[in-house]
């Protein structure tokens, strides 16, 4: 049956970034098809371990600064120990920093690239690694942008980051599809989450945004919740390298 390949029981699956927002709900979609999670975040994740408690899932809360590639041997060596094995990493912690391109400071630009995109890169090279001591290949979902496919304003190294995401999605794809390894993107639209509040409490400028989708409304987690399980599940065995925009059709206005 063909909804038997969405199916992820069994299966262990790492989420940076997963104590709100975006990446709390694909950890929950996650946890919903099946999977037991490893959590990666820089704060205690307390909401996201309560809502966990009522899937029934296992859930390993591991505390890791990803700006810094220090963390990332023993994210791997917990997650292996705890569950025995990993299946699916999804690459969701990010920054964002803004200013015009004028001012923009060295500072913010590192600090934006280093966990946006390099701890991406780096968190992918070692889960691969584990995938493929496995022997079973495996699934690496890594969060672009819109800003991966425009070039926005006031957020230059976001934007740089982002586009890079797309860039080495591709690459990784390129090199571990062989060893049964997908690695892909999920690109946002606007998103209701606790990062857009003040945009959206602009009157002015939410109306502006909501004027571009087609959707005629802003996204929410649960948006992700199917494009996630998707890119983590058998049904995707033959998706490689590619970028999935959730936008409620803003990149085809």
């Amino acid at each position: 049956m063909i909804l038997d390949s969405f199916d992820l029981q069994g299966k262990v699956a790492i989420v940076t970034g997963c104590d709100t927002g975006l990446g709390q709900g694909m950890a929950l979609s996650l946890a919903q098809a099946g999977c037991d999670i490893v959590g990666v975040n820089i704060v205690e994740p307390t909401e996201t371990i309560e809502k966990m408690a009522e899937t029934g899932r296992k859930f390993i809360d591991i505390r890791a600064n990803l700006m810094k590639l220090d963390d990332i041997p023993g994210i791997v060596e917990k997650a292996v120990a705890e569950c025995g094995r990993i299946d699916i990493l999804v690459n969701n912690a990010g920054i964002i920093r803004r200013n015009d391109a004028l001012e923009f400071s060295e500072q913010d630009w590192d600090d934006v690239m280093d966990i946006n995109v390099k701890s991406v890169f780096f968190m992918s090279q070692a889960v691969a690694k584990q995938f493929i001591a496995q022997g079973e290949g495996g699934k690496i979902i890594n969060i672009a942008s819109m800003l991966s496919f425009q070039g926005g304003i006031r957020v230059p190294s976001y934007t740089a980051s982002k586009s890079g995401v797309m860039g080495i999605t591709r690459l990784m794809a390129n090199e571990w599809a062989a060893q049964g390894i997908n690695v892909n993107a999920i690109a946002p639209g606007y998103m209701a989450t606790n990062n857009t509040a003040a945009l959206r409490a602009d009157k002015e400028r939410n109306q502006a945004i909501l004027d571009r989708i087609p959707a005629d409304r802003w996204g929410t987690p649960e948006d992700l919740a199917g494009p996630c399980v998707f890119l983590a599940s058998a049904a995707s065995d033959y998706v490689n390298g590619y970028t999935i925009a959730v936008d409620g059709g803003w990149l085809a206005r």
